[in-house]
């Protein structure tokens, strides 16, 4: 039987029929046409959409992989993801809460990753201040999956559903990313500060940073020069999913659901902090207690960087 199910994709929700949509219905914004599934200019034709469809509708993860775009079921959710990138050289656009970052086309960009639950949170009022001293717009990015804990210290994009953190292979914060007048990556991700306030753990000289960020602000010269945005692999894609995934069922009431699909997230991508400090305040655990020292202790001792700093400046 064909239950509803929650469709988490493109940073939305959308309740569904079932996991077969019947036919006629507008699926992840592709419409079905006699020759095919179209999106704009875009068309799957119908030879190839068949392997997705049935009598009774259209298989909602045949479908989305027949996109290229990965998949996660769960009881009564499926998540997609994005498709592959094959261009990690131009800066991907995303909208959030009324941001697009296409909008600041012209301008040198300064993409800010940061977080409630990071102590990088004391360090926007310095980011800010950079954007007024310097010509570069810096864009904080909050990834709380609960909003209300970003608005407490800044009232720009949250990246609620994790999209935007998918986009760039965001793994931890504080994470920052330049972006050129033309769109394109100028710096890929970073691990950068604004001010040395958490030094003694993070080693990291925000004296060091900020002279990289003025000296591409007013020479153009970045210092990281043909480096592309660092790719996601498979595994990485796929934890993003299952973190998607719980996160909605945390927000459901359904904690059992929601760690199974954290500790599967967390076993594809173990270093990917952002994903396992980054789900702590839903599950109801402080993100600076001692889960966060015991996952600090754990990354270390298997010498994972827990910091991703670039080696031209740091």
């Amino acid at each position: 039987m064909n239950y509803p199910v929650t469709l988490l994709a493109d940073g939305r929700e959308e309740t569904l029929a079932g996991a077969v949509v019947p036919h006629g219905v507008t699926l992840l914004g592709w419409e079905r046409k006699p020759h095919g599934w179209c999106r704009g200019d875009a068309c799957v034709p119908a030879f190839r959409a068949a392997s997705a469809e049935s009598a009774e509708g259209v298989d909602v993860a045949k479908f989305a992989e027949l996109l290229g775009r990965p998949v996660v079921t769960g009881e009564g959710v499926v998540a997609v993801g994005e498709p592959a990138a094959s261009d990690l050289v131009t800066a991907p656009d995303f909208a959030l809460g009324g941001f697009t970052l296409s909008s600041l086309r012209g301008r040198k960009v300064v993409l800010v990753f940061w977080a409630s639950w990071c102590g990088c949170r004391y360090d926007l009022p310095a980011w800010l201040a950079l954007g007024e001293e310097l010509p570069v717009e810096v864009v904080p990015v909050s990834l709380d999956r609960d909003p209300a804990d970003a608005a407490a210290w800044h009232d720009g994009p949250v990246d609620a559903e994790g999209v935007v953190a998918e986009l760039y292979n965001v793994v931890n914060v504080p994470t920052v990313v330049w972006v050129d007048e033309d769109g394109r990556i100028a710096r890929p991700q970073d691990t950068m500060t604004a001010t040395d306030t958490f030094r003694s753990m993070n080693g990291l000289s925000s004296e060091a940073a900020v002279a990289a960020l003025r000296h591409w602000a007013l020479t153009g010269e970045s210092g990281a020069s043909g480096q592309a945005l660092r790719g996601a692999t498979e595994a990485e894609r796929t934890a993003r999913l299952h973190a998607r995934i719980a996160a909605w069922a945390f927000r459901q009431g359904r904690p059992g659901q929601a760690r199974h699909h954290l500790a599967v997230a967390a076993g594809l991508a173990p270093h990917d902090v952002a994903i396992r400090r980054g789900l702590m305040p839903l599950d109801g655990v402080d993100p600076f207690g001692d889960a966060y020292f015991a996952l600090k202790d754990e990354l270390e001792s298997a010498g994972v960087p827990i910091y991703r700093p670039l080696p031209d400046w740091s």
